[in-house]
């Protein structure tokens, strides 16, 4: 293109050859670098097992959909913009940063398959990528240093601040593109001032507008800029490297890993150890997670992962409400204790229990399990089962709040968290008015094709006990030939499985399979999402489980059940997504497509809907827990359906019924709203 002298031709001060500097540059920048990663992995290997190498098309799938994709980047939508423009970008000149490294040794090198026109429309892509990136950062950096979102902010209790490592960082990817960018001008405006030869610029790109710059430069300072903007890019570059694995950045390394690895399946709990059968549980001297290296490998690389973006946090509930949880700094506490445990040099320290040492008792408890973290996390880091491993630990020390440890005896003792007679599980079928008019089968004596799974709390709470009533109704006006188990139906073990009750869990578990395999039943109903849940993700070997809300949509698409127009169309409706319905298990429409078969309703959505549904904080044993926390979610959420303008919530999970009715109240909104579960309005409905 021109004589001006490459970096591999150059020669400092006409007698030292800058090739070898080229060379020591990627030598010691790489041999840096496999230290540094030798001594970040130190934990993974000490850490407990994880098999992840199933399903390998999924997850190349999701690699391709999360990681390259950045699908969940755009959830917020300026940072996710510019987030995508800059990784968009990186992925594009990582191949000219490759380059430029063997440029160093050879001049003229052209990367395989990139020369002729191929290289012409990457040269133009990486210029346009360059000067995007450089626009993204300088936004990016304003953003993060002067206007400082909420979402990153570091309460005190919590460590330093990671504003100005952001801003570095920052710095250090502008300056890599801003040197590629006149190394290549300086050659451009050296030919042109040389020869005459003005070759093709993508126009308004950095390098059009450094060669507009530099046309009048003289021939010296175009081949010193040259030479000096190749060295401040090949520095800039093995330097950034090497600082990637020392911080928050560290996840532009592991994301790649951490999104291929990450869970595929929702709604399930990891098993207490990989590689450990039920049955060999007994054998086990520890239980769940109570030093650091009890932590799985994907686990630890979850650590590794965080951007401290903040988004899980901003997104929580528990949070929202003032409890002492945030599930960014699970991630950041952990990943600190990692750098500190392991060092880039020394001896590695002796892990102390967690909960004494990074975590607080209260902060792992006051987890609700609704996935609102997960769901948000634009790198896949999971919380869920480090929460259950947690307290699985907590539980093996004796460290149970004293408001759960009657329910968890409760359930041990007779099934269920109130402690009420197994015999009087299905006394809700024996209300006056519903026995006189419907007859519901019992499978210890009868056969039948559906079985309807109650579950405890819609069983013995005599305020749901209507929802199982309704969902009888319902079935039985579908047509569907279904009975009960009766005295034989444990509770389902959701929450105490997510509680850290290992054993008991797995008694349940046992129990409710035997008893449900011996009625020969074809299908499962249950009008609980946490039922639901337990027994479609957590049981092994049952008939296909549905919810309630699934019959009602496909009898109504059928004919088999017909509505009738609504009965208060002055009201306005909305409908409130539960945690274990919708986003562990993808149930969203169903419900909704019942709700618009009723003629007249209005129905409006809130804000935070679907998957980023607000939890209502009561599932399960989170009845019986009592957290310190500034206000109730369940307000929020009645606040947030009066914002969207609804006065009727609907909801088709008892726990989230009990919540909000109660939220309801004590938001001072009784007589404006009211909460109805999903059963009851179809039921108001049914011609």
């Amino acid at each position: 293109m021109s004589s001006i002298i490459g970096p591999a031709s150059f020669e400092f001060f006409g007698i030292f050859p800058a090739a070898i500097l080229s060379f020591i540059l990627p030598v010691v920048g790489v041999g840096l670098f496999a230290y540094i990663m030798a001594r970040r992995l130190a934990p993974l290997v000490r850490a407990a097992p994880d098999y992840r190498l199933d399903h390998i098309g999924r997850r190349i799938q999701k690699l391709i959909v999360i990681w390259l994709g950045q699908i969940r980047q755009p959830r917020y939508m300026l940072a996710g913009v510019l987030h995508i423009v800059i990784f968009a970008g990186f992925l594009i000149l990582s191949i000219r940063s490759v380059s430029l490294v063997v440029i160093g040794l050879s001049d003229g090198f052209v990367m395989p398959g990139f020369g002729g026109w191929p290289g012409v429309v990457y040269n133009i892509l990486k210029d346009y990528a360059a000067t995007f990136v450089l626009i993204a950062c300088i936004i990016a950096g304003i953003r993060r240093g002067v206007f400082k979102p909420a979402r990153y902010a570091v309460p005190e209790k919590y460590g330093k601040d990671h504003t100005a490592e952001a801003v570095f960082v920052l710095g250090i990817i502008a300056t890599l593109m801003i040197s590629e960018s006149l190394f290549e001008a300086s050659e451009l405006a050296y030919a042109l001032k040389e020869t005459g030869d003005a070759h093709f610029v993508a126009p308004l790109t950095l390098v059009w507008f450094f060669k507009i710059l530099l046309s009048g430069a003289s021939f010296d300072f175009l081949q010193g800029l040259h030479i000096f903007s190749y060295f401040l890019h090949d520095v800039t570059f093995f330097f950034f490297l090497c600082f990637l694995p020392l911080g928050k950045h560290f996840h532009v390394i592991t994301s790649f890993f951490n999104v291929f690895f990450m869970r595929l399946d929702k709604g399930k709990i990891k098993p207490v150890r990989h590689g450990v059968t039920a049955e060999q549980l007994d054998d086990l001297e520890s239980f769940g997670v109570k030093k650091l290296e009890d932590f799985t490998w994907k686990h630890m690389l979850d650590f590794y992962s965080c951007a401290d973006c903040g988004r899980c946090s901003d997104q929580c509930p528990a949070n929202a409400v003032g409890r002492p949880l945030s599930p960014r700094f699970i991630s950041i506490k952990a990943r600190d204790l990692m750098f500190k445990n392991y060092p880039l040099s020394g001896e590695i320290y002796k892990s102390k229990m967690l909960v004494e040492d990074i975590y607080t008792e209260d902060e792992i408890w006051s987890c609700t399990t609704c996935g609102a973290c997960e769901e948000e996390c634009p790198l896949a880091i999971e919380y869920i089962d480090k929460m259950v491993d947690l307290r699985r630990g907590m539980v093996d020390e004796g460290m149970v709040p004293q408001s759960l440890q009657k329910p968890l005896k409760a359930l041990e003792k007779r099934g269920n968290p109130y402690g009420k007679m197994e015999k009087k599980r299905a006394d809700w079928a024996l209300e006056k008015e519903f026995k006189a008019a419907y007859t519901i089968k019992d499978l210890g004596k009868d056969a039948a094709d559906t079985l309807y799974f109650v579950d405890s709390i819609t069983s013995y709470d005599d305020n749901i006990q209507e929802i199982a009533r309704h969902t009888a109704v319902i079935l039985q006006q579908a047509g569907v030939d279904f009975g009960i188990l009766g005295k034989e139906e444990k509770d389902s073990g959701n929450e105490v499985l997510r509680f850290g009750e290992e054993m008991l869990y797995q008694d349940l578990k046992e129990q409710n399979t035997q008893a449900i395999l011996d009625t020969g039943v074809k299908q499962i109903v249950t009008a609980d999402p946490h039922a639901y849940n337990a027994l479609k993700n957590d049981y092994t070997g049952l008939p296909p489980v549905r919810h309630i809300s699934q019959v009602v949509a496909e009898k109504i698409t059928s004919g088999a059940l017909s509505l009738k127009p609504c009965l208060d169309p002055d009201k306005v409706y909305v409908y409130h997504d539960p945690c274990y319905l919708g986003r562990h298990n993808g149930v969203y429409d169903d419900p909704r497509q019942a709700l618009d078969a009723i003629e007249g309703l209005t129905r409006v959505e809130m804000e935070k809907s679907r998957d980023r549904s607000f939890c209502c904080g009561g599932g399960g044993l989170m009845l019986f827990y009592e957290p310190e926390e500034d206000t109730r979610m369940g307000v929020l959420r009645v606040n947030m359906a009066a914002e969207a303008g609804a006065n009727v919530i609907v909801t088709a999970c008892p726990f989230c019924l009990v919540n909000i009715q109660d939220a309801i109240k004590v938001a001072g909104k009784e007589g404006e709203m009211e909460a109805l579960d999903f059963t009851e309005l179809i039921v108001r409905h049914l011609r």
